[in-house]
C-alpha cells in the first residue's frame, strides 16, 4: 500500500509540474502582455513603458523567464499579483478556503441527496415514481451551473428573500452578532452556491446509485437474505446498499474536479470570493501569477481526487488491499 501511494504521489507530482508548465507557457505566448491595455496610450512614454515591463521580468526571453519561474515555484513564491496587492500567493490563500468550504458542502449534500434518490428509486425500480425521479434527475445533471445558480438566486433572493444574494456574510452586521449568529450568518450565505453545485451533482449520483443497486439486487445472497425473512427495508439498507456503495465512494475523489469547474461559474453568479471567482478575474486583467497559482491549484484538487478515489476504493473492497 506504501509503495502504491508513493507511486500515486510521484505520478500526481508530475502532473502538476506538467500543468504548471503548460499554463506558464500559454499564458506568455498569448499576444500581448499584462500592461497591453493599461500602458498602450501616446501620454504614456516608451520609457515608462519599458520600466514597468522590466521591473516584471517581462523583457527578458521567454526561457530565462521559464527558468526564473520554476526556481519561484521550488520556494513557494509565485511573484507579485497584477490585480491584488502584495504576492499571487497571498491572493490565493484568501481565496482558496472558501472555495473547498463551498466544494466539501456541495460533495456532502450531493452524496447524501444522490445515495438516498438513487435507493429510492431503486426500490421502485419501473414503478411511476422511479421514471419521474429519473427523468427530473436527467434534466437537473443537464442544466448549465449558471442557470440553475441564477433560477435559485432569483427565486430563493430576490423573490421570496430567504437566503442572502452573495457573499460570504453580511458585511454590515456579522461583526456585531453572537457567535451563533455568526455560524448562522455564514450557512445562509453558503446555502444557495452549495445547493446548486449539490443538487447538480446528486443528480448524477443517483442515477449511478440506482444503477449500482440493481446490480446487487439480483444476487444469490440478496435471495437468501429474503429467504430468512428479512424484511425488504432492510435487505435494501443494510446488505444491498453496503456492497452497491462500493462503486459510488470511488467517485467521491473523482467529483472533486467536477465541482471545482461548477464552483467557478457559481462563484462568480453568487458572488462567492473564492478560486474560480479570483481565476475569473485574473483572466480578464492576464495577471500571470494568479493564472498559473489558480491553474496549479486545480492540478493539485484533480491529483488529490484521484489518490482519495484510490483510497476509498482499497478501504472499501479486500480484494484491491490484497494487491
Amino acid at each position: 500500500m506504501r509503495r502504491f501511494l508513493a507511486r500515486r504521489l510521484a505520478h500526481g507530482a508530475a502532473v502538476i509540474f506538467i500543468a504548471a508548465s503548460l499554463s506558464f507557457l500559454l499564458v506568455h505566448l498569448a499576444p500581448g502582455d499584462p500592461f497591453s491595455s493599461t500602458l498602450d496610450s501616446a501620454a504614456i512614454s516608451p520609457s515608462v513603458k519599458a520600466a514597468w515591463r522590466a521591473a516584471y521580468g517581462l523583457d527578458r526571453p521567454l526561457l530565462e523567464q521559464y527558468l526564473r519561474f520554476l526556481g519561484q515555484l521550488a520556494r513557494g513564491d509565485l511573484g507579485p499579483s497584477l490585480l491584488q496587492p502584495g504576492p499571487a500567493s497571498a491572493a490565493l490563500a484568501g481565496a482558496v478556503p472558501n472555495t473547498l468550504v463551498l466544494m466539501g458542502t456541495a460533495l456532502i449534500l450531493s452524496f447524501v441527496i444522490g445515495i438516498g434518490v438513487g435507493s429510492w428509486q431503486a426500490a421502485r425500480a419501473g414503478s411511476g415514481g422511479d421514471r419521474v425521479a429519473g427523468n427530473a434527475s436527467l434534466v437537473v445533471a443537464s442544466l448549465p451551473e449558471f442557470w440553475l445558480g441564477a433560477v435559485l438566486l432569483l427565486v430563493f433572493a430576490l423573490r421570496f428573500r430567504v437566503f442572502p444574494a452573495g457573499g460570504v456574510v453580511d458585511l454590515v452586521m456579522h461583526d456585531s452578532l453572537s457567535p451563533a449568529g455568526r455560524v448562522l450568518d455564514r450557512l445562509r450565505h453558503l446555502a444557495l452556491p452549495s445547493l446548486t453545485l449539490a443538487l447538480l451533482g446528486s443528480a448524477s449520483i443517483a442515477r449511478y446509485q440506482r444503477a449500482a443497486l440493481l446490480d446487487v439486487l439480483p444476487q444469490d445472497f440478496i435471495r437468501t437474505a429474503r429467504a430468512k425473512g428479512v424484511s425488504d427495508r432492510l435487505v435494501l439498507w443494510r446488505h444491498a446498499l453496503r456492497n452497491a456503495l462500493v462503486p459510488t465512494i470511488v467517485l467521491l475523489g473523482l467529483s472533486l474536479p467536477t465541482l471545482l469547474g461548477g464552483a467557478v461559474f457559481v462563484e462568480q453568479v453568487f458572488s462567492w470570493p473564492g478560486l474560480g471567482r479570483l481565476a475569473a478575474a485574473a483572466f480578464h486583467a492576464r495577471d500571470y501569477q494568479v493564472v498559473i497559482g489558480a491553474t496549479i491549484m486545480g492540478a493539485v484538487l484533480v491529483v488529490a481526487g484521484g489518490i482519495l478515489a484510490d483510497l476509498l476504493h482499497a478501504a472499501v473492497d479486500p480484494r484491491v488491499r490484497a494487491q
